[in-house]
């Protein structure tokens, strides 16, 4: 069978479908970073609400450490064992284990494989235009709006460089 790039049918309707009909994606950066991962929201026609089925090889993080400001995370553990990093606090999850990360919660999140075998889960969360992403261990703010980032240790004040 071809693969779909959607489950829309011919009359422009979304249809359910089976998870593996959508198609692996990948990324890595360096030898620390990578994941692969099935966008199930966009190929089942979502806008609103991001849903990811992921898969975190051994040895592998899934990004840098971050919380958003404006958007609700939640990750819920389908197979294998990783270990959450929450704030300046460590977890061991597996299978069947769920953890919400409520939007302003200023304590970053990272998920790290140290076990011996691949890690599935999913993550679900908000996709607004608006969110603006903090990432702890580099100080960096992530503007979506604007598609930006910036240094959070270079702050100014409300009339700084302003004329008098």
């Amino acid at each position: 069978m071809a693969e779909r790039n959607s489950s829309i049918n011919a009359d422009g309707i979304f249809e359910p479908f089976s998870t593996d009909e959508a198609p692996w994606e990948e990324f890595a950066h360096g030898q620390r970073f990578a994941s692969r991962f099935k966008r199930l929201d966009k190929f089942g026609g979502g806008t609103h609400v991001g849903v990811c089925l992921e898969e975190l090889e051994p040895g592998k993080q899934s990004g840098p450490a971050h919380y958003h400001m404006l958007e609700e995370e939640h990750l819920y553990i389908l197979e294998g064992s990783l270990t959450l990093r929450l704030g300046d606090k460590t977890f061991e999850l597996s299978k069947e284990d769920y953890v919400c990360f409520p939007a302003g919660q200023k304590a970053g999140h990272t998920l790290i494989n140290h076990s011996d075998t691949t890690c599935r889960y999913l993550i679900i969360g908000e996709k607004s235009p608006h969110e603006v992403t903090l990432y702890t261990d580099s100080g960096r703010i992530q503007v979506r709006l604007v598609q930006e980032g910036y240094d959070q240790s270079k702050t100014m004040e409300y009339w700084e460089g302003e004329d008098n």
